[in-house]
């Protein structure tokens, strides 16, 4: 049975996931004129992509292995364990890589990559999710 850490950070990743999806307009052009939207899209991801953070070092910090050193890593260990996925590894380390230019460099935000993850990769962090789900179940059944 997964922790109840692990438990509380995936319901919190999948609010986050359903916040997105509630907010996400139905073209680039309008999400490109909704200052809310974006506003609600932009911080909703930022924390999904951090939860996830914390999840894999949550995870790592269970197993004999250093610490990651940065976020992406973290996600390396998991697929190294064979925890996650190796493509599953790639597309969150790229969240990572939107993450950042969210954060630390919101003017430069291109609103139609966005508009492609919330309409084409949200799958993304619930393949994390369920993946993640499957070996804390696994790990004591």
């Amino acid at each position: 049975m997964a922790s109840m850490i692990l438990l509380t950070k995936l319901d919190a990743l999948q609010r986050c996931l359903a916040r997105v999806a509630a907010k996400t307009p139905e073209s680039v052009d309008l999400l490109q004129k909704d200052l809310d939207a974006q506003d609600i899209i932009t911080l909703n991801l930022e924390r999904a992509v951090q939860t996830c953070v914390d999840i894999a070092a949550h995870v790592v910090a269970q197993h004999n292995t250093p610490a990651p050193s940065t976020m992406g890593e973290g996600f390396d260990r998991l697929h190294d364990l064979g925890i996650i996925s190796e493509h599953t590894a790639l597309r969150m380390k790229n969240a990572v890589g939107f993450r950042n230019i969210a954060v630390h460099e919101y003017q430069k935000i291109d609103w139609l990559i966005v508009y492609r993850i919330i309409t084409e990769h949200l799958d993304d962090f619930k393949d994390f999710a369920r993946q993640v789900l499957e070996w804390a179940d696994g790990k004591t059944g």
